[in-house]
């Protein structure tokens, strides 16, 4: 089975611009601690200190937009329900929009684990967040010829 193409935009691009797509209400400062802007400044930190791309702050400026997003789709999960079934977990969600089209080329979701403690829940927060980071630098690390085999 061969690999589906990776968009050449996401292997080519120079510039990126960071949006903020914020987070579900309900989840800062409890069960995660600061405020709901952390992902988005972890996550620009993170991306800042990789160096495969020059941030910009404009969008009009960038050849690819990464909107992160925290979401909990029904508020922070409880795996102890009574009915026995978990709402889904918390999750970072990557949009990576091709600024030119305005098209998603790719997304990425990660989500957070479950746990009891504040402490946890933060070392839960970012490890997922450094897998979405992870997950974004595979994609875009993909070798060029897989791209152009498709």
């Amino acid at each position: 089975m061969s690999l589906a193409p990776v968009p050449p935009a996401l292997l080519n691009a120079k510039t990126v611009f960071i949006s903020n797509a914020g987070a579900d209400s309900g989840l800062f400062p409890h069960p995660f601690s600061g405020d709901p802007d952390r992902p988005y400044n972890e996550f620009y930190a993170g991306i800042q200190g990789w160096g495969r791309y020059q941030l910009v702050a404009d969008p009009s400026e960038a050849d690819l937009v990464f909107e992160l997003k925290l979401t909990a789709p029904y508020g922070p999960s409880n795996p102890n329900k009574q009915n026995g079934a978990a709402d889904p977990l918390p999750m970072f969600r990557l949009v990576i929009l091709d600024r030119k089209t305005h098209y998603v080329l790719w997304a990425l979701t990660e989500s957070v684990d479950f746990a009891f403690l504040q402490k946890t829940h933060d070392n839960n927060f970012d490890a997922a967040l450094t897998a979405i980071t992870l997950d974004l630098k595979r994609l875009t690390s993909a070798p060029a010829s897989a791209a152009a085999n498709h």
